[in-house]
């Protein structure tokens, strides 16, 4: 888990004039699809049946959103879209498009050229490869856009399975930088995964 999955900076420029497809397959029975309005009630129950396997990692999940929380994101979420800051994405399984069972980001709080990667899965759907298809995906549609020739994953160094997603994907372990923590299981030493192509 990535913990910038679920927070747009609606105060960060544009880093690309294109836009990633709204449809990515996965494989494995699941796709990512753009994040809408029309899902917030199913990212808000998924997000709230997951809180004690975010919470530890994820400063957003310190609480049980409300729908309204829910709506109010999603919202700021297809206005990055628009701009070309932050593309938010959701992960479904083909035969239930309806279900939420992980949520993906491509972030440009960053600076120019570079996306940040972030995204969380289902605890029923985690030990599937799911997260590691999903990132890939999304990485080669980051890497793909006008003027970004980076991605990144930012983890801390406590969290060993979201560590293990860039490691598959044949990322670069950067660098470890030394900041506050801003989530439980936290240990302040984040890790700074680079990649500009798979």
């Amino acid at each position: 888990m990535s913990h910038s999955a679920d927070t747009p900076d609606n105060s960060v420029p544009p880093v690309t004039a294109g836009r990633p497809p709204e449809l990515l397959p996965v494989g494995g029975g699941a796709h990512l699809r753009r994040r809408t309005l029309a899902d917030a009630a199913a990212l808000n129950a998924a997000v709230n049946a997951n809180l004690a396997h975010l919470s530890p990692w994820m400063p957003w999940a310190q609480h049980a959103p409300t729908l309204a929380e829910s709506e109010q994101l999603s919202v700021r979420g297809e206005a990055a879209w628009e701009r070309g800051t932050d593309f938010l994405y959701l992960l479904g399984l083909d035969a239930d498009p309806a279900v939420v069972i992980g949520a993906f980001g491509l972030h440009s709080r960053l600076g120019p050229g570079a996306l940040e990667v972030g995204y969380w899965v289902h605890h029923e759907h985690t030990g599937r490869g799911l997260a590691t298809a999903a990132a890939r995906a999304l990485t080669g549609a980051a890497l793909a856009l006008p003027g970004i020739n980076r991605a990144e994953i930012h983890c801390d160094e406590s969290n060993a399975a979201s560590a293990a997603v860039p490691r598959k994907l044949g990322y670069v372990l950067d660098r470890i930088d030394q900041e506050a923590p801003i989530a439980p299981a936290e240990t302040g030493r984040k890790m700074i995964w680079v990649t500009s192509g798979l």
